[in-house]
């Protein structure tokens, strides 16, 4: 492993932590928790548990690698011109959290000249710890991960997520077409979709509305996984992507295709 894999792996465990401590707090998962939510700008949750989480994750990458700049979710961006770029959402689903179902995760990526180069995905409560660094491979845990071969929409099994505005759009008749082809549909949604992709269970992934900060560290865990990760018109990954598709490959440019036919 790199420094800066073990620097992830070690801010990732720090943070779960903090975020199991307050998932179980007042008596555990329904039992009538008591969490202080307010809602940001964007109209988004957080908790006492994301900013606390983030701060830990932050003080580990900063005492190890000061010269780097940090994005957080929660705190804020330093050094944007910096030559490596720390990417951290500390709780990526936290409508997921504080509705005490475990669909959330700790995303840590780093980008070096905006290239990811180093991705893990931690979701303490379901029990998966993903990581990755380019032309390492992916793993889950001490298994290294591998997509599908699945080369038709008749054997695949599509995810899908935050579908709001790719549903007033012109894709939204594309995706109709499809979806009445595929053997199975589903909305995984948030890290399980792509972590399922990513172990060659399911074989697509498409997304809207999302942020760098959501999906940095899955877009390396597929991509080292052997599969593809674009946004929605098959522009490479870019710290102002807003959505995504994510294929095992073979299937990467008949959705592409399929999406923008209409």
């Amino acid at each position: 492993m790199s420094d800066y894999l073990e620097a992830a792996l070690a801010a990732a465990k720090a943070a779960e932590e903090v975020i199991l401590r307050h998932y179980r707090s007042s008596g555990g998962p329904s039992r009538g928790r008591n969490l202080e939510v307010r809602l940001k700008q964007d109209k988004s949750p957080v908790t006492a548990a994301d900013v606390e989480a983030e701060k830990v994750i932050r003080r580990i990458i900063e005492s190890r690698f000061p010269r780097h700049g940090f994005h957080g979710e929660e705190t804020g961006r330093t050094a944007p011109d910096a030559e490596f770029l720390w990417l951290v959402d500390p709780i990526d689903g936290t409508k997921a959290f504080v509705r005490e179902y475990p669909m959330f995760s700790t995303q840590i990526a780093l980008a070096h000249r905006g290239e990811i180069i180093v991705g893990v995905s931690n979701a303490p409560v379901y029990g998966e710890l993903c990581w990755a660094q380019r032309g390492q491979g992916a793993w889950l845990g001490e298994t290294r991960l591998h997509v599908s071969a699945v080369g038709t929409f008749e054997e695949a099994a599509l995810s899908t997520g935050n579908l709001k505005s790719l549903a007033s759009s012109s894709r939204w008749t594309g995706l109709g077409s499809v979806v009445s082809r595929l053997n199975r549909i589903r909305g995984y949604g948030d890290f399980l979709h792509y972590h399922l992709l990513a172990a060659g269970k399911i074989d697509a992934v498409i997304e809207s509305d999302v942020d760098i900060l959501d999906i940095a560290a899955l877009s390396i865990i597929v991509q080292e996984a052997g599969g593809r990760f674009t946004d929605l018109d098959g522009k490479p990954i870019s710290l102002g992507i807003r959505s995504v598709m994510a294929t095992n490959g073979p299937l990467h440019q008949p959705l592409l295709e399929a999406l923008s036919a209409a």
